[in-house]
């Protein structure tokens, strides 16, 4: 009896524990995982502190999709049946900590997703936003301008990445899949961030690799990430943002920034073979222009929010080769998101975005690959929403014998999502 007692008694301190901690789950400088998160770019800077004890945060993302598309090619090379059903539900888990006066930090790891089924961690990084932590009030002003992160991360190259899918984590993206050519990478490295009355600019340096490896020291050169903009909310209706960014390294033994996502596609098996796996084809959909060696690209991004009616684009020109080749090739691309939110606390959204990609290929082909989508959402709650888009993709100036020859897909894809 004394011991069901105990255990009683345990229990009851840990959920009164939970609720407790769960009324109090605000961080500083830090990106909501929820509808408040919004068109929220880089983490917000604040120079007033909350911080009193170590505090973690325990959060996580749920995604499940149901897919109906149709596909087709000139007949060269056998695409995979599809049918309409269900994909993997994918899920994140995220650890946020508060370690000491404007010093955090936030660890993702991918519970499940497309090219693994089996938990991996994704980054993670420290964020600096005062140096407290050496000495009350030291470079002070300095540092009411300045956030310093490091870690193994998500490099701010463009500003797209902040709208994207990133695995189970999809209430950010109005739409259910990410961009053609998906700007996205983890590398170790840091960024030093300078902000002043609307003003940033950011400059960072990584060591170039996705996968870590002290071996073959000579194979790669680090890699350069800055950005400069202007952010301001003009007044209570219009916001203006305006970034460019740049990324650059002048050698590599494999750069990753069109191939760095490690989760997959939403588009599964798309313009696939009869052959593919979900694993080793977990890039249905996107274009990598394989400038495995050398890399060099720039992002700009426009965004404006007036009342409901909310624009973000993104101008990329992109450039680089392998080692194989003597000649640098090009890669450009151009996306264009029109949305509008409205009802209660703008919980419904309806939009459409254009997105276009022009490159040459490794194998002396100009090719064109375009996308446009179509749909909405709806918001349950802040941290519960779905969303529905029809989408199309051609491909154009493709070889005869490509799998991409005369290629297209559309279809609709239903997404839930669930953050917090």
């Amino acid at each position: 009896m004394k011991t069901t007692i105990s255990k009683l008694i345990f229990a009851a301190i840990m959920v009164s524990g939970l609720f407790v901690t769960a009324q109090d789950r605000n961080l500083d400088n830090y990106r909501q995982p929820s509808k408040d998160g919004i068109n929220v770019f880089e983490a917000p800077k604040d120079t007033v502190s909350t911080f009193e004890n170590v505090k973690v945060r325990v959060g996580g993302a749920f995604a499940l999709q149901f897919q109906a598309f149709d596909h087709e090619n000139s007949g060269a090379v056998e695409l995979k049946e599809l049918g309409d059903n269900f994909n993997l539900a994918t899920a994140n888990l995220d650890l946020d900590v508060a370690l000491a006066d404007g010093v955090g930090m936030h660890l993702r790891t991918y519970l499940s997703s497309r090219h693994h089924t089996e938990p991996y961690v994704k980054g993670g990084y420290f964020q600096i936003d005062n140096l407290n932590f050496i000495s009350p009030g030291f470079m002070e002003d300095l540092m009411k301008k300045v956030t310093i992160k490091v870690g193994h991360m998500e490099l701010n190259y463009g500003d797209g990445h902040f709208r994207r899918s990133d695995n189970a984590m999809a209430l950010y993206n109005p739409f259910v899949g990410n961009y053609i050519m998906d700007a996205f990478t983890t590398e170790v490295g840091g960024e030093v961030y300078y902000r002043d009355n609307g003003f940033i600019a950011m400059v960072g340096l990584s060591n170039g690799k996705l996968n870590q490896s002290a071996t073959s020291p000579d194979t790669t050169d680090p890699s350069v990430i800055a950005k400069l903009g202007y952010d301001k909310q003009i007044n209570d209706d219009l916001r203006f943002r305006l970034t460019g960014s740049l990324y650059q390294t002048n050698k590599s033994s494999r750069t990753y920034l069109y191939a760095g996502d490690r989760a997959g596609s939403r588009y599964y098996f798309v313009m696939e073979d009869t052959d593919a796996t979900s694993s080793d084809n977990f890039r249905s959909g996107r274009f990598d222009p394989g400038f495995s060696n050398k890399l060099s690209s720039i992002m700009i991004n426009p965004f404006v929010k007036y009342k409901g009616l909310e624009f973000f684009g993104a101008l990329e020109f992109s450039s680089g080769k392998t080692t194989a080749e003597t000649e640098n090739r090009t890669a450009n691309q151009f996306v264009g998101e029109l949305l509008y939110r409205f009802g209660q606390n703008e919980n419904f959204y309806v939009g459409t975005r254009y997105n276009s990609v022009s490159a040459e290929t490794t194998d002396g082909y100009d090719v064109d690959i375009n996308r446009f989508n179509i749909g909405g959402g709806l918001f349950f709650t802040k941290n519960v929403m779905a969303k529905l888009e029809y989408v199309s993709q051609t491909y154009d100036g493709y070889d005869a014998t490509s799998i991409y020859n005369d290629g297209k897909f559309n279809g609709i894809m239903l997404e839930a999502v669930i953050s917090f």
